[in-house]
């Protein structure tokens, strides 16, 4: 499989899950430790529209702000350690997720607004949790008002604002819903 180069100015949906769908997140640390080194690595060089962090795999909607070959670097110096703190901790060795991080870059912005969505609502597709009180997910930071590393501004102008944001959050967790209802 052919690996998707990235371009500067361009968005991707960012993703990747644990080696045999095992954990990559074994708790509440591993993700605040995922998102800080996120943060050490990639700000600047990247911008974070949505992210969102399950067990076994993570998804990140992002815009690149620097050069392909600096980005990803920058995104291999992150897994890299990432992966090396959590087998230190866990007292484990080898990879921890599959190969190559998959990514795949969004031409359309109805496409975009589309994935933020889905990524957000990932919490109760996978878990059937609420997507509005899911720690480790976007969602929170973009409706906040809070100092935060997502370009929140851009997300919210995406949707037309913070009531359009949350009404179509809203409106595509009731689709959800009723869809696992009649399954």
């Amino acid at each position: 499989m052919k690996i998707e180069i990235l371009e500067r100015d361009s968005y991707y949906h960012i993703y990747n899950r644990g080696i045999n769908s095992t954990s990559i997140f074994f708790n509440d640390d591993n993700n605040c430790l995922f998102l800080k080194q996120l943060s050490k690595y990639l700000t600047d060089k990247i911008s974070i529209f949505a992210y969102c962090l399950m067990d076994n795999h993570f998804h990140l909607i992002i815009k690149l702000n620097d050069d392909e070959k600096i980005v990803t670097q920058a995104f291999s110096n992150f897994f890299n350690s990432y992966v090396k703190a959590v087998n230190k901790q866990n007292d484990r060795t080898g990879s921890l997720f599959e190969k190559h991080f998959k990514r795949i870059k969004l031409n359309d912005e109805n496409y975009l607004k589309q994935l933020i969505l889905y990524v957000h609502l990932n919490p109760k597709h996978h878990l059937d949790v609420n997507f509005k009180e899911y720690k480790f997910s976007s969602y929170q930071s973009s409706i906040s008002t809070k100092e935060t590393k997502i370009d929140r501004d851009e997300v919210l102008r995406l949707f037309g604002g913070l009531e359009n944001f949350v009404f179509c959050h809203s409106q595509k967790n009731d689709l959800l819903t009723e869809k696992h209802t009649f399954e």
